[in-house]
């Protein structure tokens, strides 16, 4: 059995201003399409689409909990998270 892995991550725009948080199972094909301004919504309202943190999970249900869990807390709970792993707020590479 192939095993999956999915990713919990947190998306910004240039000025660090916004914060999305969103869950995948294939992060550099979701960033494409932030980038490329192919998802509609609040990412292409806001311009968000710089990488600044992200969580592997190989547990679909584990992965959307922990989505709901950060979505559900404050702002300053994910600049926290952000500035732990990548406190220049740095693009990611993948």
């Amino acid at each position: 059995m192939k095993s999956n892995s999915y990713y919990v991550y947190l998306i910004t725009n240039k000025n660090n201003s916004t914060i999305y948080t969103g869950v995948t199972n294939d992060l550099v094909r979701r960033i494409y399409e932030y980038k490329h301004r192919l998802a509609d919504g609040f990412t292409k309202r806001y311009n968000v689409d710089k990488l600044v943190y992200y969580e592997t999970t190989e547990d679909v249900e584990s992965a959307i909990s922990r989505e709901k869990q950060l979505k559900a807390g404050s702002r300053q709970k994910k600049i926290d998270l952000i500035n732990r792993d990548n406190p220049e707020w740095n693009e990611l590479e993948l």
